[in-house]
């Protein structure tokens, strides 16, 4: 059986991406490919690694990329999480790509006190989570 290959790109594949490419993973077992990636590779955020650890699935070991076309072009579908990726994304030259965005805001710029930022990152990622999951029961 062919998995679908899922690409999740945003702008620095730190936050955002990360939580996907690991949620997609944890729920969607060996259904999927996944790989993420962003216009820049801005290194893992720690919080997004805390986060995730808090609802069990750990991507501690993922990498930041930069977004590779040759991937760009054998995915099944390539859904970007946030604005600036959607409308900075490269030109995707196989028209059997399926190209999604799904937006999200950027926990990175979440100001104020700790307790404050983590909550960010935490209502992005229970978002991600449940985008995911429709993603994986309706595949949509």
């Amino acid at each position: 059986m062919h998995k679908k290959m899922i690409y999740f790109l945003c702008t620095g594949n730190s936050c955002r991406s990360q939580m996907a490419d690991g949620f997609l993973k944890a729920i969607g077992g060996d259904l999927f490919d996944v790989q993420s990636a962003g216009l820049e590779a801005h290194g893992l955020n720690p919080r997004a690694i805390q986060v995730m650890n808090e609802v069990g699935v750990d991507i501690s070991s993922h990498t930041s990329n930069i977004i590779n076309p040759d991937i760009l072009n054998r995915a099944d579908y390539v859904i970007t999480l946030c604005g600036h990726a959607d409308e900075h994304c490269p030109v995707i030259t196989n028209p059997d790509v399926v190209k999604w965005h799904w937006g999200f805001d950027d926990p990175a710029k979440a100001a104020g006190s700790e307790e404050k930022i983590i909550k960010e990152f935490r209502d992005v990622r229970d978002a991600i989570k449940s985008r995911i999951e429709n993603f994986v029961k309706n595949g949509e």
